[in-house]
């Protein structure tokens, strides 16, 4: 009759080597915080569409206007227009067009108050009525 040996089993004695903490350099696993992304993130080629479109924008409403007056009342119409226009990019498309759009609204708004100002100073009479 044979007796049946049972197997050998682990050996809890045995010096197993510690688990190294990695040094950060190298991560060795995901992070331990989640990592949110953004859903829309703004690029440079969005930034610069929305840059041109509104310079567009501005350019044939500024065209309009026969006059300083008509000229800046035009591209005060054509901000407001566009400005809306990012608001709606902004919540609901890609935000870095609206910040080309906004940006150069900015500009183009600014660019009109220095003719009428410049106009204002040198005629002595207020242009936009």
């Amino acid at each position: 009759m044979t007796i049946a040996r049972p197997e050998p089993g682990p050996d809890f004695g045995a010096a197993r080597p510690l688990p190294r903490t990695p040094s950060g350099l190298f991560p060795s696993g995901p992070p331990t915080r989640p990592t949110y992304r953004e859903p829309h993130p703004i690029t440079g080629g969005g930034v610069a569409s929305g840059a041109g479109a509104a310079a567009g924008w501005l350019l044939l409403f500024g065209l309009l206007g026969t006059d300083v007056a008509s000229y800046a009342w035009w591209t005060v119409i054509a901000g407001l227009l566009a400005w809306v226009s990012a608001l709606v990019l902004v919540r609901y498309g890609d935000r870095g067009v609206a910040t080309g759009v906004a940006i150069v609204t900015a500009g183009g708004w600014s660019i009109a108050a220095a003719v009428v100002a410049v106009r204002w100073a040198t005629s002595g009479d207020w242009p936009l009525w």
